[in-house]
């Protein structure tokens, strides 16, 4: 794909050097900020380099990356823990993934650096089961670090010790949220916590534990071995550095794009991801992953930073970025999304457990033709109730794709409701076909294909399909060589 505007920071290795090769990494000035950090700067110096370059958590809310480790460090104890979130689970999204398999000594480095800055010496990485390249490579790399004294006791020869193990998770999207996932790593059901304490404060096993995700370590290294005023070139004054994305639905390139904050989103989509495939026309681009919102064509040139984002209604998530066109329907998106979010809610709270199933069922409603205008307005209502009162990010973002898409897309939703059409042809139940007799030339292979055996006329007669009978599956019209079928 073309990257005339891309900027490779995360990325920085990935597709360039060997990931089951340390000596590779070495090659690329890896581990040069941890002895950097070890034999120049102190504790103190570490965490205001990182304070002072304004990284933002890649993970999803964008907290401060250097208050987390200034608090995890002025925090108390005898132990302390370094904690990886690559528990990546949003649909189309492949980021952190990709540096774990890329680039994994990069993520490791940045640990070590976070535990010489917030004085623990054990880490643990929790990545999905389900990525075995990603968790074979990690541990190639901890196995190699440890053999080069680069992670173990007395790293470098300095009083300095930090060891890292790899936990895996089983897949439930709740525990991408931080206090689900220590509880998982504790070996119990993944559910949040009440916040405060943070886990800065409080965290494994009620031990200070800093917290971040593989993006945001992938950044530590270039900061600490290029200074904090390297790192603020890029991006914007509040959202210094880049993001990462994953860039997929109905552009013609997908794949991985990493720009600088603040960059417009129509640089990416028309610019990177070359446009809309076939021709279509752009409809809404949906960030965030499936707790995002979708953002509509007169809002294409919003920079990307969190503010910015937020005030349309989405977010910055962990960094998916699903395109789609006219031919989508947002009511069905909304509800596509609300699905997946309804049934990955851990049901420790009644906002998300009851609340997301009560918006999953006014949605039902909608896309099958039974919606009021009620519907619309306890959709709207009851979708920023949840937001108010979940207890984690997971309820807090739910209802974004409901959200966002009766604000920006209204025209849709009425459709449904006032006059029971789809205007995209998506919902079923709102679609029907007819065949235009003054196209059709009798050529039966509408008839031949239709799996409901629905279409009756005889060769060279004009076709008719029985309504009652369709299923509406669209064969039909895929296969009419003379565009004799349509939609109506």
């Amino acid at each position: 794909m073309s990257g005339v505007s891309q900027t490779r920071i995360a990325l920085r290795n990935c597709g360039v050097i060997d990931p089951e090769s340390i000596n590779d990494y070495i090659a690329t000035d890896g581990y040069d900020a941890l002895a950097k950090a070890i034999f120049t700067l102190t504790p103190d110096d570490v965490v205001d380099i990182v304070k002072k370059s304004g990284l933002r958590g890649r993970g999803g809310a964008g907290f401060p990356t250097g208050i987390k480790w200034e608090t995890a460090k002025k925090s108390q104890s005898d132990v302390k823990y370094v904690l990886c979130n690559a528990d990546e689970g949003d649909p189309g999204a492949f980021m952190d993934r990709s540096v774990l398999e890329g680039d994994p000594h990069s993520v490791l480095e940045a640990m070590a650096l976070c535990g010489y800055a917030i004085g623990a010496s054990q880490g643990i990485i929790y990545v999905r089961a389900e990525y075995p390249l990603a968790v074979k490579r990690l541990q190639i790399a901890i196995d190699q670090a440890t053999d080069l004294g680069l992670l173990g006791e007395n790293i470098l020869g300095s009083s300095f010790s930090f060891s890292l193990r790899l936990y895996f998770g089983a897949g439930a999207f709740v525990c991408g949220e931080e206090t689900s996932l220590m509880n998982s790593v504790q070996g119990g059901r993944g559910e949040p916590r009440i916040k405060p304490p943070f886990p800065a404060v409080a965290g494994l096993w009620n031990k200070p534990t800093n917290i971040n995700n593989v993006e945001t370590y992938a950044n530590i290294a270039p900061i600490i071995r290029n200074g904090w005023e390297w790192f603020r070139k890029f991006g914007t004054e509040k959202s210094p550095g880049t993001k990462v994305f994953a860039l997929a639905g109905k552009v013609n390139n997908v794949g991985l794009v990493e720009v600088p904050m603040g960059t417009p989103l129509r640089s990416i989509i028309e610019g990177i991801g070359g446009g809309i495939r076939n021709g279509r026309r752009y409809k809404a681009v949906q960030t965030g992953g499936p707790s995002g919102g979708c953002i509509p064509a007169e809002h294409l040139d919003t920079p990307i930073d969190y503010e910015s984002l937020i005030s349309l209604g989405s977010m910055m998530g962990s960094g998916g970025m699903i395109v789609m066109d006219e031919d989508d329907c947002m009511v069905n998106i909304a509800k596509f999304y609300l699905t997946f979010t309804a049934e990955e809610s851990c049901g420790k709270c009644t906002p998300c457990r009851i609340g997301n199933k009560r918006l999953l069922e006014i949605l039902d409603r909608i896309t099958e033709g039974e919606g009021t205008d009620n519907d619309l307005e306890e959709l709207d209502i009851l979708g920023n109730i949840i937001k108010d009162t979940a207890l984690c990010g997971l309820g807090q973002s739910s209802p974004n794709p409901a959200i966002s898409t009766l604000r920006f897309f209204r025209d849709e939703y009425t459709a449904h409701v006032k006059d029971k059409r789809c205007p995209a042809g998506s919902c079923k139940k709102l679609i029907g076909f007819k065949i235009l007799a003054d196209k059709c030339t009798g050529c039966t292979v509408c008839a031949r294909n239709c799996p409901a055996n629905c279409i009756s006329g005889s060769i060279k007669k004009v076709h008719v399909i029985d309504q009652e009978k369709c299923i509406k599956c669209g064969a039909c019209l895929e296969k009419c060589r003379f565009k004799a079928i349509v939609r109506g």
